[in-house]
């Protein structure tokens, strides 16, 4: 504050005081827990009330896995019947490479697929980047390697098993396929349920190709990651929510179709 005098002018300054408030442990862990519950109420909040963002992108990352599941399967399960009827040069190696492509980093696949698509890339004219078919894309190169590994594994054991029956038959290299993907259907459920957790659950290579785009390519892990960035945990905790949920759900309606309980198999 100024204080006048005759031949000048005198400015006193007067030091802020703060007060400094020591954050005990106790107490920094009794924030978090408040934080948690109130993230928990209003995520069973947004559950119940179906919200409008939580059923659009449950939706939508739905659709996306399960159409990447069906081309993943079309392509994994017959070609794992292959590698099991069919013996050729190359085919031990064919098998080791297929069982390293388990681990395939899903972000060097996301960097893949995106030099091809993007506009400089040779399938960028068709303008895919950025879009759910990307994301698809991305989805199925990641977890066809995985499917066919574990569907060659049980077709293998089942082909021990029908070898000499069906060469007796003088079947066709078409017809033992068929009868092996037939009869393993249910061993080859448990590669399928593999895939669509692995899928569903992916985000580094979703987020480079689908670029994480409100109302266009935010899918569940997505969602999550960047709502708890922005920290809105009642809105990631829900669709983490949904996400256990959907994988519950799989795996529950893959053991009704598989009828393991009622056979005391598992």
């Amino acid at each position: 504050m100024p204080i006048a005098r005759s031949d000048a002018v005198i400015w006193i300054w007067q030091q802020p005081c703060y007060t400094v408030e020591t954050v005990t442990p106790a107490r920094r862990n009794l924030y978090s827990m408040s934080d948690l519950w109130g993230g928990l109420t209003q995520a069973f909040w947004l559950l119940a009330t179906m919200d409008a963002d939580l059923v659009e992108i449950s939706l939508r990352s739905l659709r996306v896995t399960l159409t990447a599941l069906l081309v993943a399967s079309v392509v994994a399960l017959p070609f794992a019947a292959f590698l099991v009827v069919r013996r050729f040069r190359l085919r031990r190696m064919t098998i080791a490479v297929l069982n390293a492509l388990m681990g395939l980093p899903p972000v060097v696949v996301g960097l893949v697929v995106y030099v091809f698509l993007s506009r400089s890339g040779p399938f960028g004219v068709f303008g895919l980047l950025f879009t759910p078919t990307a994301m698809i894309i991305a989805q199925v190169i990641i977890i066809v390697p995985l499917i066919a590994s574990i569907a060659h594994q049980s077709l293998r054991e089942l082909w021990g098993d029908y070898h000499d029956l069906l060469i007796s038959l003088n079947t066709t290299q078409f017809q033992r396929i068929q009868a092996l993907l037939w009869d393993g259907r249910r061993a080859l459920l448990t590669a399928a349920l593999a895939g669509f957790g692995r899928a569903i659950g992916e985000v580094g290579a979703i987020m480079i190709v689908g670029g994480n785009i409100d109302h266009a390519t935010r899918v569940l892990t997505t969602a999550i990651a960047l709502e708890t960035g922005k920290g809105d945990f009642a809105l990631a905790l829900a669709l983490g929510f949904v996400l256990i949920a959907l994988a519950v759900a799989v795996n529950l309606m893959i053991h009704r179709l598989s009828h393991t309980e009622s056979e005391g198999r598992w």
